[in-house]
């Protein structure tokens, strides 16, 4: 996991020499690599772009950033990821203890999350030998946040990775993540 990238989602220095906050990350870094275990699933569908739609198997997604950044793509990759349920279990735990400990696992958490997308995308490129936009999610720019519901339902999410969404279409476990990539 890149320790200054941890540092930079605790917002402080990542050329820090604190022994304190150094001391914490490290820690924080630990306990989310030996303790999360991350589950993904993605699928590639054909998909028409029309304006400001992009439409996959059935489902239009309105939103004319997502259509600029799919432009010129026949298919595109939907993808789903989290750290689990224990993850969420472990820092809102480290929150009632420890503030600081817990702020520490929630930047490690993100890292990873992060690290994780990355990840399967070099497997989906690897697998599939193709070339790949950079991710667009629900709830970025002009694609409302609603918009979730129709990712869930595609990849059929809560039964095959344990996500779920709440009314106000917030992902549980909270270090999720769900995608947009277009294939060229």
């Amino acid at each position: 996991m890149d320790k200054k990238e941890v540092l930079r989602y605790l917002r402080t220095n990542s050329k820090t020499e604190d022994e304190a906050i150094l001391s914490l990350v490290d820690e924080a870094i630990e306990k989310v690599e030996n303790k999360v275990h991350p589950k993904t699933l993605y699928r590639i569908f054909d998909c028409n772009i029309c304006g400001d739609e992009v439409e996959v198997k059935g489902f239009t997604f309105k939103s004319k950033r997502l259509a600029d950044n799919l432009s010129g793509c026949k298919r595109l990759v939907l993808f789903g990821a989290t750290l689990g349920i224990e993850c969420d279990r472990m820092i809102n735990l480290s929150l009632h203890e420890n503030l600081s400990e817990g702020m520490a696992l929630q930047a490690a958490a993100a890292q990873k999350i992060e690290e994780v997308c990355n990840s399967l995308e070099e497997e989906i490129k690897n697998e599939h030998g193709v070339l790949l936009r950079q991710r667009f999610s629900p709830g970025y720019f002009d694609l409302d946040i609603t918009e979730q519901k129709k990712v869930f339902e595609l990849l059929e999410l809560t039964k095959r990775i344990g996500i779920t969404l709440t009314q106000s279409c917030e992902m549980l476990p909270s270090k999720s993540v769900t995608a947009f990539i277009g294939i060229d």
